[in-house]
């Protein structure tokens, strides 16, 4: 894997929005979704070369209309623009007519499969407890009882995550709940023989700040931005399945090697995953899962690659031996998965999509557990 070093960048924003271009709200697909980035820049296209036409603050609610590669255009008043998906996090459905909005709690979405609709379901127990996790030692924070109307988000097992009317999150026992969710709307969970519950995992986005990683050759895609994404997304996969996680970063900043590494060792975690995309001058393809020790991370970075060579959107090259310093230097047993070539036209225009992102996140939350089968 190709790195660039030292590359710095010096840019100037101007906090103020700009006049976009007036939008229709689809109504039926639209929803509210509130800004986490310190700032962030509209653009006219859905690519990082694109005019930019204003900028948004932290804590701006805006209206989500539509979604391309990873870019989501979002209204704000009475003009439109587009941003970068990850810097946006859902707060509520738009249910309104158009050019109205609905506000409520930051609603967690990633585990709905595409182009499913979550419909109510309700309580069908006289009293029944909400739980921080799925089981009986998890802390009770709040309760409900028969009739309450809540939103199902995740199926483990025996528990329920969901969201409530009063905005509420948590997790309650499925067999009192009855469920509306229509047929063909299954909400997904990690399936797999083995567990990551209680397990400590450290998932590294790879690159970040100054250091943009690879860049698309078609698009111009930043590498540093599709590394944090879908590290996000293994990341709550995985802690819906009862797993501690810890993130080398989740902002766009640079992390020393050193640092990436010292984290679990600090930690003594169980596993840690480095998550990237890949260049080559050469006319190639798909995702490759690299380890270091064949003792220690060979069967890591087995199981996640059996995961992904099952289907995500582009064909897994297997495994192979890297060299890196976060491999080499790390105690812990880890794998670096570069899940796509931005230098490949069809490559990138995939990899762009938050829905292969998911899929890949999933994958790699998967082979984890099967690794922890052992």
């Amino acid at each position: 894997m190709k790195k660039i070093i030292g590359v710095a960048a010096c840019i100037a924003y101007i906090f103020v929005i700009f006049e976009l271009r007036p939008a229709t709200v689809n109504a039926k697909a639209a929803y509210r979704a509130k800004i986490y980035a310190t700032f962030l820049n509209v653009r006219s296209e859905p690519a990082t070369n694109a005019a930019v036409t204003g900028s948004l603050k932290k804590g701006a609610m805006v209206t989500v209309t539509d979604e391309k590669y990873g870019w989501m255009k979002v209204q704000a008043g009475r003009s439109s623009g587009w941003v970068a998906g990850y810097y946006l996090k859902k707060v509520s459905s738009f249910t309104g007519s158009a050019g109205s909005t609905s506000t409520g709690s930051i609603v967690e979405i990633n585990y709905i499969a595409d182009g499913n609709r979550t419909a109510a379901a309700t309580v069908i127990a006289d009293s029944l407890r909400i739980r921080s996790g799925p089981g009986t030692t998890y802390s009770i924070e709040g309760s409900l009882k028969a009739g309450d109307s809540v939103t199902p988000l995740l199926r483990q097992n025996e528990w329920m995550k969901i969201h409530t009317n009063n905005g509420e999150m948590g997790w309650v026992a499925a067999q009192y709940v009855r469920s509306g969710i229509s047929q063909g709307s299954a909400i997904q969970s990690v399936k797999s023989s083995g567990s990551v519950r209680g397990k400590l995992i450290v998932i590294d986005p790879g690159h970040g700040g100054s250091d943009p990683g690879m860049l698309g050759t078609t698009y111009n895609t930043m590498e540093k931005d599709l590394n944090l994404e879908t590290a996000l997304y293994v990341r709550d996969y995985l802690k819906a399945e009862g797993a501690r996680v810890e993130m080398t970063r989740t902002a766009d900043r640079k992390v020393a090697l050193s640092r990436r590494v010292g984290v679990s060792e600090s930690l003594n975690a169980d596993a840690f995953v480095s998550i990237h995309y890949n260049s080559s001058p050469k006319k190639v393809s798909g995702t490759l899962t690299f380890y270091y020790s064949e003792s220690e991370d060979l069967l890591l970075a087995r199981a996640i690659e059996t995961r992904l060579g099952q289907g995500i959107g582009l064909k897994s090259n297997g495994l192979s031996f890297g060299d890196y310093h976060i491999l080499r230097e790390n105690s812990t047993p880890s794998a670096l998965i570069e899940l796509g070539f931005l230098s490949n036209p069809n490559d990138e225009g995939i990899v762009r999509n938050s829905s292969y992102q998911r899929k890949a996140a999933k994958a790699i939350a998967v082979g984890l557990a099967d690794y922890f089968k052992r």
